[in-house]
């Protein structure tokens, strides 16, 4: 005899019309919600006649829930999240046997993990769900467990009340938060749904889900680059990097580390049960009216996984040189270069320093429907119109110079480069640059003369490093003095910093961080770029064909007006919107030894026989120490 739904059995009695039954069948479609539950929220049937016709669909008794207390024995025969994730709770046990409330009593994977963990026969008992999970969180919550406690405690980021887990679990709810899939993969759009879906329903959401989309919305509040999820010993931390600096966010529970992380991965569409491996993934949520895209990284660890997402506003508005805080001669020096019709402009600079953001808006200035742009990126950070972009997959062949050699068959005009990484991508956008297209590409190094060195290391030839490259940019970013910063008396000892710094003359005052709410107590708040550009003229060209000698680079380039990146970030010292440690921590200070004529005392190249002023013979200059030293070296921070 064919088993009958529930449906069918609510008609029968005349509890529902057919047409209160279609639209109900028709509403309920793509939503992670039971049919019967779903016609006593809509009001559609009684509870008394729903029960009834659950018992006959299911053959399994109904328990209300609602004012059960379970004692602390029971209770500890089933952990607080595995009662949760299955929404069943334990009521008592009798010989052999453990008598579960559940949402799912027919699921025979819940039974079988409940059955698992207990050590006992299930003997389930059908509960509605926001009944069930209402009795877990009362009985948990006042069983003296230290699962409870800690679950407790995540829930109401560490206030150890239920009380203020609703009030965060609601908060969360409010923010409009949308998680968007990457995948096409099903299980991954289903875990979105049910994500959602447990942000909509504030009785169901579990500490997991409220801790992932609490912290993602604390960091989009606070414009952090990355989320470290980071196991310890006794318990996890949860830091942002904001600024370019990492702050603690909150603790939270062990015990809620594994949940946290397999919420993540399942998001991601990473595989949950590989915890041995490193892995990678993604997935997009909306903020009002933000679209963040999220980078997850795993990284297995002596305590656990540590889990990194990495935030990125796709659709995050470009802008132009000046706003970036470009000097107005490097402005109006790059401007003709990036409309000339071929050549390679490089970015220079550690991680986290701005590079992609200098090229994105270096595109912007020459976008236009007459050329044809295409980029290679690892991964696209930015989505541009009007540009072709094209995102590196290794695990598919599809590296940067098998992208490039596609590229130049595909009549670019210009060609950005996420990053020239080895020799074979050196060469072909050199290459490139040689046969009339402009591109723009990024190195790791401390400033611009030592890209040169750089890609002489890598084996491309002198001569083709000075056909090829227009102009080298390095670059930093540095934090910004916040509103609060205070204005104080500079003393002999700091004026002494100043002044060996290279503030020759420093002020009476000078500004220092304070705190306030809106910089996080830190003292600052958003950052400054600091940039030196090394535009190649036919010295240089030479100097670069002859071998590349850095320090004579840097004599030339100085002679025609470069300013190194210290200079520029002394500049903002001195008018007050920055410190001189926060310099010192992220711009490399070089010693810039220069060669004066003995004569006139004049600047000289380390390669010329004769002083172009005065006609005086080379080998009667002499070597005076430079005017701008450090008090210690600094080296180059990766942020």
């Amino acid at each position: 005899m064919k088993k009958k739904r529930l449906g069918e059995i609510l008609r029968e009695r005349d509890h529902i019309s057919v047409e209160n039954l279609e639209k109900a069948l028709r509403d309920q479609q793509g939503k992670l919600v039971h049919l019967g539950e779903f016609l006593l929220q809509r009001g559609l049937v009684s509870k008394p006649d729903l029960v009834s016709a659950l018992d006959e669909v299911s053959r399994t008794p109904y328990f209300d829930c609602t004012s059960v207390e379970v004692d602390a024995a029971t209770l500890r025969l089933i952990t607080p999240s595995m009662a949760r994730s299955c929404c069943a709770l334990p009521l008592e046990t009798a010989g052999n046997k453990l008598v579960v409330v559940m949402a799912e009593p027919q699921n025979l994977r819940f039974l079988d993990e409940l059955r698992f963990k207990s050590g006992m026969q299930i003997s389930p008992r059908m509960g509605f769900r926001s009944e069930v999970e209402a009795a877990i969180t009362i009985n948990y919550a006042s069983a003296e467990s230290e699962a409870a406690a800690a679950v407790a405690t995540a829930a109401a980021s560490a206030a150890a009340s239920l009380v203020s887990m609703k009030e965060i679990v609601l908060a969360a709810a409010d923010t409009e938060m949308e998680f968007i899939s990457s995948s096409s993969q099903e299980r991954n759009v289903e875990a979105m749904r049910e994500m959602q879906s447990e942000l909509l329903q504030k009785s169901r959401t579990t500490p997991a889900v409220m801790l992932v989309a609490s912290m993602i919305k604390a960091a989009a509040e606070r414009s952090a680059s990355d989320i470290h999820i980071e196991p310890h010993s006794d318990d996890t931390a949860i830091r942002f990097r904001v600024d370019g600096m990492l702050r603690e966010y909150q603790r939270i529970p062990k015990a809620l580390q594994n949940s946290v992380a397999s919420r993540i991965k399942i998001l991601s569409d990473m595989d949950i049960a590989e915890r041995r491996a490193p892995q990678d993934g993604r997935f997009l949520v909306k903020i009002g009216g933000r679209r963040i895209d999220l980078r997850v990284s795993t990284l297995p660890t002596q305590y656990g996984e540590k889990v990194v997402m990495r935030l990125l506003e796709g659709d995050a508005p470009l802008q132009d040189l000046a706003k970036l805080g470009f000097p107005m001669w490097i402005e109006e020096r790059l401007r003709p270069m990036l409309r000339l019709p071929q050549g390679m402009i490089l970015v220079t600079g550690p991680t986290g320093s701005g590079k992609s953001t200098t090229l994105y808006s270096s595109l912007l200035l020459i976008r236009r429907p007459s050329i044809n742009i295409i980029t290679v990126e690892d991964p696209v950070e930015y989505a541009v119109a009007g540009l072709n972009q094209v995102q590196v997959n290794t695990k598919a062949g599809l590296t940067f110079a098998s992208c490039l050699r596609s590229i130049l068959r595909q009549d670019p005009n210009v060609i950005m480069i996420g990053e020239i990484r080895d020799k074979e991508t050196a060469e072909i956008a050199l290459k490139a640059a040689q046969t009339g297209h402009l591109v723009l590409s990024t190195l790791h190094t401390n400033d611009s003369v030592s890209a040169v060195t750089r890609l002489l290391d890598l084996g491309v030839p002198g001569f083709q490093i000075a056909t090829s490259l227009t102009a080298i940019i390095a670059q930093r970013l540095i934090r910004r003095l916040c509103v609060c910063s205070t204005s104080t008396p500079t003393t002999p000892e700091y004026a002494s910093q100043l002044v060996q710094a290279g503030i020759a003359d420093p002020s009476a005052f000078h500004n220092a961080p304070n705190g306030c709410e809106i910089c996080d107590l830190t003292g600052f708040k958003g950052r400054i770029g600091i940039y030196e550009m090394l535009a190649l003229d036919e010295p240089i060209r030479a100097s670069i064909r002859e071998g590349g000698n850095s320090d004579e680079i840097r004599t030339l380039a100085r002679q025609s007006g470069m300013k190194l990146m210290q200079e520029y970030a002394l500049e903002h010292v001195r008018d007050g919107l920055t410190t001189l440690e926060e310099v010192q921590r992220v711009v490399p200070f070089a010693s810039v030894t220069s060669v004066h004529c003995v004569s006139c005392a004049r600047e000289l190249s380390a390669a010329f026989l004769f002083c172009p002023h005065c006609g005086k013979k080379r080998t009667s200059a002499k070597t005076v120490k430079p005017k701008r030293l450090a008090l210690v070296p600094q080296g180059v921070v990766n942020e």
